[in-house]
């Protein structure tokens, strides 16, 4: 005597019910950063001004990256200095007379508008009571500026507690969607985790899985907020940094709560900034990039820069990573899809693991279709 059919399908049918996470999408193109600059500052030409700073911070080189890759660095500052950004109208921007962020949202949606980046996207204050209807207006202003937002367009939403928050910002997508002809779902949000209770919830939970699920397919990214989070837990000024203890636990909560849902997680900033004599500058680059490294071995592929000096050291870090990681995920995937001992036995999670590394590395420029080793579309299939 066995199984009968219909104990078979009712098991289908068990099963179907439990249901199981989608698989992950595509590996598109990512950022590997978002430079925040206060929206009273921003224009047409601010991304060019960043590049040129950058360039001219490294006129005499990057005395801890070989020649190569500061090429590297200088073709990417001369070509497309910022990959993501982002004008603020939160913590940099500060509050101000209606009036005056009123014209500033408009200057701001015009200069993006002339003179788009990569990705982009602004910061609105908070969504609780007391500014939510500023930052409505504000989102109302910019978008009637801009115009239909570009590809990778993202509204970032600060300080996000409870799920009412979110609630608050889809049906506030959907209100400009309609004033302003967008499809529904074309505005998408980034949620900014910057308080404890974000991470952990007066029940013992995380809110942030429930909080994606809230967003209805708008949300996109958790972007981890260093100080505001470092402050709420009690860390001293001087030791609020992206590798403090308590940023990696956080960083880590939102890291489980992404996968497999297509969000990606973004790193916070660091406000030691590359100025100053020459020991203040080599300092700050030492520690810069240690830290961009340090995300990117993490599994966090992207992070905020503050300042032009920034970027030089963002791109050099993040371009040895992929070339570092080239000739072992080259030998690793060869030998997985050839089954021929390596040494290391490699299941269908790594090999996949190894084709986005690949991918990403392709992406951000770091390497070439060719130096991947493999087509394009064999890694994406992967």
């Amino acid at each position: 005597m066995g199984l009968t059919d219909l104990d078979l399908e009712e098991l289908v049918a068990s099963a179907e019910h439990a249901g199981v996470p989608a698989p992950p999408g595509a590996v598109t193109r990512r950022p590997v950063h978002t430079c925040y600059v206060p929206a009273d500052r921003f224009t047409a030409t601010t991304a060019a001004d960043w590049g040129a700073a950058a360039l001219a911070s490294i006129a005499d080189g990057l005395p801890d990256f070989p020649a190569s890759i500061v090429d590297m660095v200088r073709a990417k500052l001369a070509a497309e200095p910022v990959e993501d950004l982002r004008v603020d109208f939160e913590d940099g921007y500060g509050v101000r007379p209606d009036d005056a962020e009123d014209a500033d949202a408009l200057a701001a949606g015009a200069a993006l508008r002339a003179a788009p980046t990569p990705f982009s996207g602004l910061r609105v204050k908070s969504l609780e009571p007391a500014t939510v209807l500023r930052a409505a207006r504000t989102l109302d202003l910019f978008l009637s500026a801009l115009g239909p937002p570009p590809p990778g367009f993202v509204i970032t939403v600060p300080k996000p507690t409870v799920l009412a928050n979110v609630d608050t910002a889809v049906l506030l997508c959907r209100q400009l969607e309609h004033a302003h002809g967008l499809r529904e779902g074309r505005l998408r949000l980034e949620l900014q985790v910057e308080t404890p209770q974000a991470v952990l919830g007066a029940d013992g939970t995380s809110p942030l899985p429930r909080m994606i699920l809230a967003g209805q397919g708008r949300v996109c990214g958790l972007h981890y907020g260093t100080y505001d989070y470092s402050t709420a837990l009690g860390v001293a000024p001087a030791h609020q940094a992206l590798d403090h203890p308590v940023a990696d636990h956080a960083k880590s909560v939102m890291q489980v709560a992404a996968a497999g849902t297509g969000v990606h997680v973004a790193d916070g900033s660091s406000n030691i900034l590359p100025v100053g004599d020459a020991a203040a500058v080599h300092a700050a680059r030492q520690l810069h990039a240690r830290l961009v490294r340090r995300s990117l071995e993490r599994g966090i592929n992207q992070g905020w820069d503050l300042h032009p000096a920034q970027l030089p050291t963002r791109y050099a870090a993040t371009f040895t990573f992929y070339l570092d990681g080239l000739p072992e995920a080259r030998r690793r995937l060869d030998a997985y899809l050839s089954r021929r001992d390596s040494g290391i036995l490699d299941e269908p999670a790594t090999a996949r693991a190894i084709a986005r590394f690949l991918l990403r590395g392709v992406h951000c420029g770091a390497l070439s279709a060719s130096s991947a080793g493999r087509p394009i579309e064999e890694l994406e299939a992967l």
